[in-house]
């Protein structure tokens, strides 16, 4: 039983690296990107995280694995949006697809604030 969930684990969470590798690839702006990656890279390594605690089965094992997993989900998200905001505050070209910009005039760039 435990070898089918280490399969699943391991099989989901390679699919989900796979799936991002594929999305940097072929997603046309860094913002998609950054999106691709945060999203299912993050999910794919913690599945593959999950598989190797459930193989080794132990305190030590499980409890770094857990604590690894914590940090890159908590992690991942903060540095995805400060890419995104310095990015975004340097003009870095948007999707020609992409219609709406919901910061237009809201970022005072002197001062790097956003106003509400």
């Amino acid at each position: 039983m435990a070898e089918l969930m280490i399969m699943i684990l391991t099989g989901t969470g390679s699919l989900f690296v796979l799936l991002a590798a594929i999305g940097l690839l072929r997603m046309p702006d860094l913002y998609l990107r950054i999106s691709v990656s945060t999203k299912a890279a993050t999910l794919g390594m913690g599945l593959v995280l999950a598989a190797a605690a459930v193989f080794f089965a132990e305190t030590g094992v499980t409890t770094r694995v857990l604590a690894i997993v914590f940090f890159i989900f908590l992690t991942a998200p903060i540095g995805a949006h400060l890419i995104g905001r310095a990015s975004y505050l340097t003009g870095v070209r948007r999707w020609k697809g992409t219609h709406t910009d919901k910061l237009a005039g809201k970022y005072n760039r002197r001062s790097n604030r956003l106003d509400s």
